[in-house]
């Protein structure tokens, strides 16, 4: 892929990923209604999370009309120019729905079906992170300037902070908690943020050592895993393969491969 085309996507992103947070965050009504539910009565979908997803496939769309899309809100396409866009247009919609500030807008590129562009919008801290294949990974926040990420050293296994989300559906949620319980007497600790893409880059920028869950789809990893890639950290799933619904695992080097085989053990991945 030529730098130019690289940057065009990268700018693209960026500038719908910005627009997305501006309307998410300054367009949420006082009585945010729920317009529909997904896999349960607790995982909502808001009025907000489909007016996003309009405002980034058509801007997108606008600029380059023969791109796919993959949408966690319904938009797929395949297009025919061989560039994808796979966009979760509000992660984190619970924590939004109920006014905590851990919630994202992700949007990735895919180029023959290789992640090259990731980019993730926090806007309620004012950060955005984001990477391109084989060129690092860097954000910009309340600091000046853009910052290059780079993840944390890695520490002894028991002393690291690793973070997980769990299923809205309730058997799959207890399941999860019981590997929880089994991992924290083996780690730092554990943290819930309710954002896999901001998990993700929080791993990327030296926040966390860790993180896992089970149940992610391809718009809620595709930006974070290539950004937490590009940071210096291992991502994966099951032993041998890439991150998927099954289990979605990214560490430190050092960190991954025993967090990695600790899962496995104990069944983190199981149906």
């Amino acid at each position: 892929m030529s730098d130019a085309l690289q940057q065009e996507l990268l700018d693209l992103a960026r500038e719908a990923a910005r627009r997305a947070g501006d309307l998410l965050r300054d367009g949420r009504p006082a009585d945010l209604a729920v317009a529909r539910t997904k896999s349960s009565p607790i995982d909502v979908v808001t009025e907000m999370d489909i007016a996003a997803e309009k405002l980034i496939t058509d801007l997108i769309s606008a600029r380059r009309p023969d791109d796919g899309f993959f949408g966690e809100e319904g938009a797929d396409t395949p297009g025919t120019s061989g560039v994808r866009w796979v966009i979760d247009p509000l992660d984190g919609t619970v924590n939004y729905l109920y006014g905590l500030p851990t919630w994202s807008v992700s949007i990735a590129a895919e180029r023959d079906g290789e992640t090259v562009v990731g980019v993730v919008a926090v806007p309620m801290r004012g950060e955005t992170f984001h990477a391109v294949r084989g060129g690092g990974a860097r954000a910009t926040g309340a600091w000046e300037g853009e910052r290059a990420l780079s993840c944390r050293p890695a520490p002894p296994l028991d002393q690291a902070l690793v973070s997980t989300g769990f299923n809205y559906v309730s058997e799959v949620r207890t399941h999860q908690a019981e590997v929880a319980a089994r991992l924290i007497p083996l780690l730092r600790d554990i943290r819930r943020g309710g954002s896999a893409a901001v998990d993700l880059c929080d791993l990327a920028a030296g926040r966390l050592d860790g993180y896992y869950e089970r149940g992610l789809n391809a718009w809620d990893y595709g930006a974070g895993d290539l950004i937490a890639r590009e940071a210096g950290a291992l991502t994966g799933g099951r032993p041998g393969e890439r991150p998927s619904t099954a289990l979605t695992v990214a560490g430190t080097p050092g960190v991954f491969e025993p967090l990695q085989r600790l899962l496995e053990d104990f069944g983190a991945w199981h149906d």
